[in-house]
């Protein structure tokens, strides 16, 4: 994959993930009362390491040739803490799910 084809890949990649931690965010009121200080506490994570990834995009974005591999590893190291921490916040609304049709 060549430099503008990463780039474009990138940064579809980081809408995708953007617009999945606004649906989330939006769905914060659906999570019990126990699991919301968690959910605050993985969302400060992800907003932290989403301005890393823009700052990194950027980065990467702007780089000559000669810093084009450093800025590339240090963008996929962001995105995929970035992933990580987003599975984390998914899964505190499907444990939530899981356990609500087990009450039932």
């Amino acid at each position: 994959m060549n430099r503008e084809e990463f780039k474009e890949k990138a940064k579809k990649s980081i809408d995708e993930l953007f617009a999945k931690i606004d649906e989330l965010e939006s769905k914060k009121g659906e999570i019990k009362e126990k699991s919301k200080a968690k959910f605050n506490e993985i969302m400060e994570e992800i907003k932290e390491i989403e301005a890393e990834l823009e700052a990194r995009f950027r980065q990467m974005e702007e780089s000559g040739d000669g810093k084009w591999a450093e800025a590339k590893e240090a963008f996929s190291k962001s995105a995929e803490s970035f992933k990580e921490a987003f599975q984390h916040l998914a899964s505190l609304f499907k444990n939530q799910s899981g356990n609500s049709k087990e009450a039932n």
